[in-house]
């Protein structure tokens, strides 16, 4: 029998604690022996890089650079690095199920300098790490927007704006105490972040990180490697990302990255990209890769446009990009609209694509989205972090369209055996999703935790291409986890027969 396997999505800034965001610390221990009780094994998250304006993960300053207010305090205090005092009477915020970022951006970094100043930077062990120069980029970039007011490097002073080897220098040496602080932040993070890694081996639970396909504009790479995109001479895109208009978007979704230059990537076998996972790869177990549609064919809209209208689908790298990472353990997000060309990929990559359960409740029996046509090479979710729960999803129905959507239910049910109350509430009909989810003949069946508990509209993590303090936002508390969603889970887990070679 094929290994079966299932988890939870839950970024960890989602992890509750009283300190604003969720962290490393035994909130994050405790929910990795929530998931082993339950008998899940992979826990899902977003990527752990640094956000920014808009706080979306998907738009980090750098594509390495590790996000710092996922450091633990209390792990700090531990170390003998900070005083509860310097952090616990902080306002970080007074909901619980929200993460308030103006606090977090406002004093998360400060406490953080507090630690810092009381470490021994003579520590062998982080000499060793700065002398790598893993996270030097990272450093360097973001003391010299720190020293530009946060500014966009296009923004900065004549002297910082344009990299050079000068320029980075000159920040080193007159700037040493800010980057040796950014250095230790990635330190500091990663020692955090492998000791609970290391546990979650312990657990047999894995970690599936998430990679966006494309960088900011305002990010290290295009500042020191502008080649490595498609910019015109005074470094200004030609050309940016996006989707185009469909069902749900009348205008198309315009994200606004600046397009990878393909054809020099090509020059050097696409090296900037085998480093890019290589390294992730050292995190994870499972990687994800966001947008994997953009490697066959990518959408071009011209910049300066309001919308993505006038976009054009132009050809990737396709398979030339992955024919030497054939074995690794990677996810390809799939969706979205989808050619001849990205189904030839994909069958070469042989990668697990994604379906998503709550599309696959039209009416059409055959439809690809219902969890009783699922083969086994794919990540199952009933949604994703881009959509709404699977609560607000059924919420939102009209009622020809929940007739139709709980007639299809019905029918699922009865093909995995399992109960059905048609008269049922919108949470009791989450939670069949949920199930019917979790018993499909998919790789691995993954819910948001937002899923497992019914949480409609409030619950929803992010909607794309807009900018909230909605967004990216939602929090759990400690009642979530409780004793008996564990057991639901558990019985479902023995029942579908996942986690069994």
């Amino acid at each position: 029998m094929r290994k079966k396997e299932a988890g939870i999505l839950l970024h960890v800034s989602s992890l509750p604690n009283k300190y604003g965001i969720g962290t490393f610390g035994k909130d994050a221990f405790d929910f990795i022996d929530f998931l082993n009780k339950s008998n899940l094994r992979v826990w899902q998250i977003l990527p752990l890089t640094l956000t920014s304006f808009g706080d979306s993960p998907y738009q980090s300053p750098s594509s390495k650079g590790l996000n710092p207010y996922f450091i633990d305090f209390e792990i700090l205090e531990e170390e003998g690095l900070l005083l509860k005092k310097e952090y616990e009477n902080i306002d970080w915020g007074d909901n619980p199920r929200k993460v308030n970022y103006s606090s977090i951006f406002e004093n998360k970094m400060k406490v953080l300098q507090i630690a810092f100043k009381r470490f021994n930077r003579s520590d062998k062990d982080f000499e060793k790490f700065v002398e790598s120069k893993d996270y030097l980029d990272f450093s360097v970039f973001m003391s010299a927007k720190e020293i530009n007011d946060l500014k966009p490097w296009y923004e900065w002073k004549e002297e910082f704006k344009v990299f050079s080897e000068k320029v980075e220098k000159n920040i080193i040496n007159n700037y040493k105490d800010k980057v040796l602080f950014y250095e230790w932040t990635q330190y500091e993070f990663l020692k955090q972040y492998n000791s609970l890694r290391n546990y979650a081996k312990s657990k047999n639970v894995k970690i599936m990180g998430d990679i966006p396909i494309y960088v900011a504009y305002d990010s290290v790479e295009v500042w020191k490697n502008p080649e490595l995109f498609q910019l015109n001479d005074n470094h200004i895109p030609t050309k940016v990302a996006g989707c185009p208009p469909d069902c749900f978007t009348t205008d198309g979704q315009l994200w606004g990255n600046p397009l990878y230059n393909w054809d020099f990537m090509k020059t050097n076998n696409y090296e900037w990209w085998s480093k890019r996972i290589d390294y992730s790869l050292k995190l994870y177990d499972y990687l994800r890769i966001d947008h994997f549609r953009g490697f066959s064919g990518y959408y071009a809209i011209p910049y300066g446009d309001k919308t993505a209208r006038n976009g054009k689908w132009i050809k990737g790298p396709g398979f030339d990009l992955f024919k030497d990472k054939l074995d690794y353990p990677i996810v390809a997000e799939d969706l979205g609209q989808l050619d001849d060309d990205f189904y030839e990929m994909m069958n070469k990559v042989s990668y697990p694509g994604m379906k998503v359960a709550i599309q696959g409740f039209d009416g059409d029996p055959n439809s690809i989205w219902k969890p009783s046509n699922y083969t086994y090479n794919f990540f199952s979710y009933t949604g994703t972090h881009d959509s709404q729960t699977t609560r607000q999803f059924i919420d939102e129905l009209t009622p020809s369209q929940k007739a139709i959507f709980i007639s299809d239910l019905k029918k699922e049910c009865i093909h995995f055996n399992i109960n059905f109350n048609e008269k049922g509430q919108n949470d009791y009909l989450t939670m069949k999703l949920c199930e019917i989810n979790y018993l499909s003949a998919s790789r691995c069946a993954i819910c948001p935790m937002q899923d497992l508990l019914a949480i409609g509209e409030e619950g929803r993590m992010n909607f794309p291409s807009t900018i909230s303090d909605k967004n990216w936002s939602w929090r759990s508390v400690k009642e979530d986890y409780s004793n008996s969603l564990s057991e639901f889970i558990s019985n479902l887990m023995d029942k579908s027969n996942r986690d069994i070679d």
